[in-house]
């Protein structure tokens, strides 16, 4: 009998800290709300079993999720036995059915302390920033570092001066075709920086008087080793590069092909082995397969003569083994048709990354000619480079995306300067070329350019800084992005991670004072001390010591000290265009505004931007026009943003103060109502649609209506969902249809939600 505990069962209670701080930090667990009926069917199934295999999943979360079912169950019983299954396969499952052990408590009390120290960091400070700036926020030991990362590359960006500089390029032709690129690199013998337009034009008469002789010619063989199989990070990485996946997205759809798809006759099938891991280990079974499939489909040229063997990073725990298919002779085209779109692209990205990591490596013929140009002025010297693919080794089955290094490149669809400039010098043959020969100049063209700041954050980019630097474990990677989203504190546009000013505010308050507790030192030593728990080097309770005396004066001392958002008020020097008294800037659910000084009896606002001079520049926001009249006066509705949301104000305001609810165009579905559906925001600024009848009509959902029928069941009208790992899509929302495509653009203002 199999049984399913749903994750964890039991948890520390939402409603209060949960810890006994002065008594060993002892936690308080309960059963999680809604988990008490699954806990009472697995101990009945446990009553009439004469041996139970606790099978969580094989890292730190699930060595607690089985503790907690041996603790319900009464400890752990001789007949309770721990397994690992790293693979959902019948051989697999056998096999850690056939080795039990036992639960490793090490691995359990790295958990814990984990689980201790997040609940006293978040349950102690974000009370404060609900004091302080506004209530529903949150601080956590990595999230918050997560925020400040992207806060400091956002001072980068801000603090960052452009500097000029030029290149010279000249087209020239052999005595054989094809004609190539030659890069200026010095000039009068020296190595050239040129910073003005003048140098660069100077350097370009020079060679266009110049007669071009070959002055080297070097060649050389390239090779390109293949990469290692996915971790969890690198798959992330991958995922957002290749597919544009989110990391909670790629997650999510890992998980499912690691549990186990309907293969028909096989039953359900595990695609792929345990999707959490920091290593690049791979079994000798798998290796054998792997090199026997290689052989027969691609040919001995592409099997090395021994296994590729890829070392593991420092720090790495090597629990299990890299990411990679369950049975490589299960090609992607095979499964396509069973799996859904998302899940095939991650499966094939898997199947492609795994296969090619033990192929032989791509070869390359380089040829490198140096070439000097001679005039009255001096000397110059160009250099061009051409590359040749000889032999394509693992790259016939894949090569890796590049980061990207510019918004235009987050786009779908745009490959990276980087990945262009490999294809391009790849794909690019010089002629024939001896020493002495001369060459013709067909143009040369100066160009100007600018450095660049560094880029913003993308998933991958952010997901790469976060385990070069120790912060958080890999699996932990897709809940922190999604929260520090969901929270408010960054905005993803285009791609890249924004700071929000929700997000500075936070971040500068957290920073200040708490400047040893929100860090990357201290997470990543943090990262260290609990592997070292789960080895058994360190006693989890004398970790919580160290970090608790240190940490608590400090939040005493923020309690005091912290300043007051929600209260401050900063003087400017503009005035109230309605009564003349000065406006200051005041703090509100939608972050800074201009205030007048004269409320309650003047209630103008305005919002502002503030330049990078500090000048504060108000912004007047422009009226978004519509199709409804008023009812009153006839003139045109505008859509206007008040405390409960947006709503339709009529444009001769104040003469007409005529309002009414933001209509979606769509009747409401309930019989015998001849009410619309309209926007309405929620006490907690959730925006939902609900009936303009109510209170007769009480009906509501969240999805924002679409006002056209379902081509498929004829339902009256679509609704538009969103996810984070799918994005937004217009569905039915009848539950036998079915019905659903992709969403022609972004739900407008989907934030306020």
């Amino acid at each position: 009998m199999v049984k399913s505990s749903v994750g964890h069962i039991k948890d520390l209670p939402k409603s209060k800290l949960g810890i006994d701080v002065k008594h060993g930090f002892k936690p308080e667990y309960v059963v999680i709300n809604g988990k008490q009926k699954v806990v009472d069917e697995i101990k009945e199934a446990a009553a009439h079993a004469s041996k139970i295999y606790l099978a969580p999943d094989p890292d730190r979360e699930g060595e607690a999720i089985a503790w907690h079912i041996a603790e319900e169950l009464n400890g752990q019983r001789p007949e309770l036995y721990r397994v690992l299954i790293h693979e959902i396969t019948e051989r697999a499952v056998r096999e850690a059915i056939g080795n039990p052990g036992r639960i490793d408590m090490d691995k359990v009390q790295a958990q814990q302390a984990r689980r201790v120290l997040d609940r006293i960091v978040g349950y102690t400070v974000s009370p404060l920033l609900w004091e302080k700036v506004r209530r529903g926020l949150s601080a956590g030991r990595v999230q918050s570092v997560a925020v400040r990362l992207i806060c400091e590359r956002e001072q980068e960006i801000t603090a960052f001066v452009k500097e000029e500089f030029w290149s010279v390029t000249a087209t020239v032709q052999g005595a054989n075709p094809p004609h190539f690129a030659a890069k200026l690199t010095k000039l009068h013998g020296e190595r050239i920086e040129l910073t003005t337009q003048a140098q660069a034009e100077e350097a370009a008469a020079l060679i266009r008087d110049a007669t071009l002789t070959v002055t080297s010619v070097e060649q050389k063989e390239k090779r390109r080793n293949p990469l290692p199989p996915f971790t969890t990070s690198k798959l992330q990485q991958e995922a957002v590069r290749k597919l544009r996946f989110t990391a909670k997205k790629t997650m999510t759809i890992a998980q499912r092909l690691y549990e186990g798809i309907e293969l028909g006759k096989e039953g359900p099938v595990g695609l792929i082995t345990y999707m959490r891991t920091d290593s690049t280990r791979i079994s000798d079974d798998a290796l054998a397969e792997t090199r026997r499939y290689i052989e027969a489909e691609h040919g001995a040229a592409y099997l090395p003569g021994r296994p590729n063997v890829y070392k593991n990073k420092k720090g790495a725990q090597d629990a299990h083994e890299a990411i990679r298919p369950t049975a490589v002779d299960r090609h992607p085209e095979q499964l396509q048709s069973v799996l859904e779109r998302d899940a095939y692209q991650l499966y094939k990205l898997i199947w492609q990354r795994f296969v090619a990591s033990q192929m032989t490596q791509a070869q390359y013929d380089v040829t490198r000619a140096e070439i000097t140009a001679r005039a009255k002025q001096g000397d110059a010297l160009l250099t061009a480079t051409g590359t040749v693919m000889k032999f394509p080794g693992f790259t016939t089955l894949y090569t890796e995306a590049r980061d990207e290094a510019s918004p235009d490149a987050a786009k779908p669809g745009a490959a990276t300067a980087t990945e262009e400039a490999e294809r391009a010098e790849e794909s690019m043959a010089l002629p024939p070329l001896q020493q002495g020969d001369r060459l013709h100049l067909l143009s040369v063209e100066p160009k100007q350019h600018f450095t660049q700041p560094p880029p913003r954050y993308n998933e991958a980019l952010l997901v790469k800084e976060l385990e070069e630097r120790g912060i958080g474990r890999p699996s932990t990677y897709a809940t922190i992005i999604s929260t520090i989203q969901d929270r408010k504190y960054v905005d993803k546009i285009e791609g890249r991670f924004h700071p929000t000013e929700l997000g500075q505010v936070v971040n500068e308050l957290l920073t200040t004072h708490f400047p040893d507790i929100f860090t990357v030192q201290f997470t990543a030593k943090m990262e260290e001390e609990l592997d070292e728990i789960e080895e058994g080097q360190l006693r989890w309770v004398q970790v919580m010591e160290d970090f608790y005396t240190p940490f608590q004066k400090r939040l005493s001392k923020a309690q005091v000290e912290m300043q007051d958002v929600k209260r401050r008020e900063i003087p400017t020097e503009h005035q109230c265009e309605k009564c003349g008294k000065p406006m200051i800037i005041k703090w509100g659910r939608h972050g800074s505004f201009l205030a007048c000084t004269g409320y309650p009896e003047c209630r103008n606002t305005k919002e502002f931007v503030k330049e990078t001079d500090g000048t504060i520049k108000i912004v007047e926001r422009a009226a978004e026009t519509t199709e409804e009249r008023c009812p009153q006066c006839g003139h045109a509705m505008i859509v206007k943003r008040g405390r409960f949301g947006r709503f339709l104000a009529c444009s001769r305001y104040p003469e007409c103060k005529t309002t009414q609810s933001l209509t979606t165009g769509v009747p409401c579905p309930e019989s015998q109502c001849d009410g619309k559906l309209v926007e309405k925001q929620s006490k907690r600024g959730k925006r939902f649609y609900a009936c303009s009848r109510y209170p007769k009509c009480t009906f509501a959902l969240w999805d924002r209506p679409v006002a056209r029928p379902c081509p498929q069941c004829k339902a009256p009208f679509l609704v538009e969902k969103f996810t984070k790992s799918r994005g937004a899509e217009v569905v039915c929302r009848m539950p036998d249809c079915g019905y659903k495509e992709e969403a022609v653009e972004q739900p407008q203002e989907r934030a306020a939600g």
